[in-house]
């Protein structure tokens, strides 16, 4: 058997986005979702008397609107946060609207932007 203290020590070690990609990874691997499942259905009689509640958003993109003068190193910064190589950087770089990530949680899409703000470009978070 594995051991697991030493597992937990590992995955303690990574970082936001890093750990979203292994979270990706294994979904695709084991053929899962780790999203929490949402209830579709009311309790009978409750559906007249209770109004929806707003819920808050949990997933959200980071759009690039622009890559600004610094164009290097916004694409420095692209290749960081996903697993695009060098051509598909420099690609969405210059695609205006590009989702550099998406359906990420608020602190990774505000890490995102505020590193691609950082490097030059104009970003918009959804």
């Amino acid at each position: 058997m594995a051991d697991l203290q030493k597992i937990v020590d590992e995955l303690s070690t990574l970082s936001v986005i890093e750990a979203a990609e292994l979270a990706k990874m294994l979904e695709e691997k084991w053929g899962v979702s780790a999203a929490a499942p949402v209830a579709m259905a009311m309790a009978p009689g409750a559906g007249a008397a209770a109004a929806p509640a707003e819920e808050e958003k949990t997933e959200f993109t980071v759009i690039l609107k622009d890559p600004g003068a610094k164009k290097i190193d916004v694409i420095r910064v692209i290749r960081q946060l996903t697993s695009l190589g060098l051509k598909e950087a420099k690609d969405l770089s210059e695609t205006a609207g590009g989702k550099v990530v998406e359906g990420v949680t608020k602190e990774v899409a505000t890490d995102a932007k505020a590193k691609l703000e950082a490097a030059g470009a104009s970003v918009e978070m959804k």
